[in-house]
């Protein structure tokens, strides 16, 4: 990196002393005034319907806190079944959790088909409301 030198920083205090009146180019004015007045003119922007969204983020968040239960459920029902099977091997104990992971998988097919069948007819319940023929 080069120092400054007396000539350097002489030149440079020259530059920067000029007072050259800095003019905008022909139209820049009338240009940004007819930006600004654009923007006044403008309608204000359509608020946000919360009223109508309200009901379904806590419908949301009441299945995602349902959803949440239902696996920590799932996951201590688990460690009690693994722990009981450590203690007693017999058949019977083995056999239990297959049978109970059985029903909760026909559980959560159900629940499955249910959210589909749901959130079909809410993407076409709001399709139809977007496209105005309600």
């Amino acid at each position: 990196m080069r120092r400054l030198t007396e000539h350097d920083e002489g030149e440079i205090n020259r530059i920067l002393s000029r007072e050259d009146e800095i003019l905008p180019s022909s139209g820049f004015a009338v240009s940004v005034m007819d930006a600004v007045r654009r923007e006044a003119a403008a309608p204000p922007p359509i608020p946000f319907p919360w009223k109508r969204a309200l009901p379904g983020l806590v419908l949301g968040g009441f299945a995602l806190a349902l959803v949440f239960v239902t696996v920590v459920v799932a996951i201590a029902q688990l460690i009690r079944a693994s722990t009981s099977a450590q203690f007693s091997m017999s058949l019977p104990s083995v056999i239990t959790p297959i049978f109970g992971l059985q029903r909760n998988l026909e559980i959560a097919a159900i629940w499955t088909v249910l959210v589909l069948l749901v959130t079909f007819v809410s993407v076409k319940l709001s399709m139809r409301l977007a496209s105005g023929r309600a």
